[in-house]
């Protein structure tokens, strides 16, 4: 079998490619999709209202990750570690050596004279000797990491302590667990329910063409020439349900701007162009992996 497969291989390189060939070929099975659509009739509009309200609560829960994340990424902006030096450190020496760590993103050095000058001005303290350190801001490149540069500042020479708002960051990394748990779980549940509905209705057109694919494949007909329409079919209700889900997002995208616009955070860029695209490719996507999945399990060819 597998001799006879590599000789007809061997033999299809050789024929030469009659182009006009192919696309009629192409604009057969494209007409055959449509048709299959076409036998469908009202169940058409059942599939693909099913598919796009799915479609829609995964645009609309995507947004928000979106906008969740961008809030605790900006929280994590503002998360500082105060790094209080000795007394004989050199500043821009402990300096140095922190930003060489790694998830440092930025270091700023406030001196004691400074910093003793603003505490005397808000308390009306009178003139004593400077009791106040050196201190270095240290600011990370995400919350997560806050921990790990913690534990790495500790041992620097000249650091006599530090301190960090241990509480706040837990809570934004607790906040960007869940997001991005949600967001998988939803990808996953979208998937299910879209791919199961579209197997479903593609195992109902196999049944209704079980005669006609039969004879086909009498004819000699190729598997793919049976096999594409029905995954076209599946691609067609899920670009077509991406395109009806997009429609709700504008409303979405006005009640998160304005929530940012509220807390003073900017709107993530490009989110509402990266929701869009999504739902497009990946409702296609679905419905035709849920298509490919009912070929393999309902025909044999």
């Amino acid at each position: 079998m597998d001799n006879k497969q590599q000789l007809k291989r061997q033999v299809k390189k050789h024929l030469p490619k009659d182009w006009l060939c192919e696309l009629r070929i192409g604009y057969r099975i494209f007409m055959e999709a449509v048709n299959d659509i076409k036998r469908t009739g009202i169940v058409n509009l059942v599939i693909i209202t099913t598919m796009a309200a799915i479609l829609t609560i995964f645009g609309v829960l995507f947004r928000f990750t979106l906008s969740l994340s961008t809030f605790a990424s900006e929280l994590g902006n503002v998360l500082e570690i105060s790094v209080y030096l000795k007394q004989n450190a050199e500043p821009n020496v402990v300096k140095n050596r922190i930003q060489e760590i790694k998830h440092v993103k930025s270091v700023r050095l406030i001196p004691k004279e400074e910093s003793w000058q603003s505490m005397k001005t808000e308390l009306g303290l009178q003139d004593i000797a400077n009791p106040l350190p050196n201190t270095l801001r240290v600011r990370i490149d995400k919350p997560e990491s806050i921990t790990d540069v913690f534990n790495q500042i500790k041992p620097v020479n000249g650091v006599e302590d530090i301190s960090y708002a241990k509480e706040l960051a837990k809570k934004i990394q607790l906040l960007t667990h869940v997001v991005n748990t949600t967001m998988i779980l939803v990808i996953i549940i979208s998937a299910a329910l879209t791919i199961t509905i579209i197997n479903n209705t593609i195992q109902l057109v196999i049944q209704a063409r079980k005669e006609e694919i039969e004879i086909m494949r009498l004819m000699g007909v190729s598997n793919w020439y049976i096999k594409t329409p029905l995954i076209m079919q599946g691609a067609f209700y899920g670009f077509v349900s991406s395109i009806i889900a997009v429609l709700p997002l504008n409303g979405v995208q006005g009640l998160l701007a304005n929530a940012h616009k509220f807390f003073l955070i900017p709107v993530p860029i490009y989110a509402q162009n990266i929701v869009i695209t999504s739902l497009l490719l990946i409702g296609t996507a679905f419905g035709a992996i849920g298509s490919f999945l009912s070929i393999k399990k309902h025909l044999q060819v």
